[in-house]
C-alpha cells in the first residue's frame, strides 16, 4: 500500500472555482483521486476536490514559506 500525502477528503460545502488546468495535470489528478479512493475504501473522488487539500498541504509543509511568513509577521 502506498503512503499518500493526502488523507480522506472532507465533505465540505462545495465552492465553485473556475480555472484552466493542463490536460496532463488533470489526468494526474484523476489518477490520484482513483488511488486515494481505493486506499480509503471509497469510490474515486472528483479530481477537482483534490486541489484545495493539495494546496493546503503544500503550503503547510513548505518550510521556506513558513520561515518567510514568520519573518513577515514579526516585522
Amino acid at each position: 500500500m502506498t503512503k499518500l500525502k493526502l488523507g480522506p477528503i472532507a465533505d465540505d460545502k462545495p465552492v465553485k472555482v473556475t480555472l484552466e488546468l493542463p490536460a496532463v495535470l488533470h489526468r494526474d489528478l484523476a489518477a490520484y483521486a482513483d488511488v486515494l479512493g481505493r486506499e480509503n475504501g471509497h469510490p474515486p473522488t472528483d479530481p477537482v476536490r483534490l486541489i484545495v487539500p493539495m494546496l493546503e498541504r503544500f503550503i503547510a509543509t513548505d518550510r521556506a514559506f513558513a520561515k518567510a511568513r514568520r519573518y513577515a509577521e514579526s516585522t
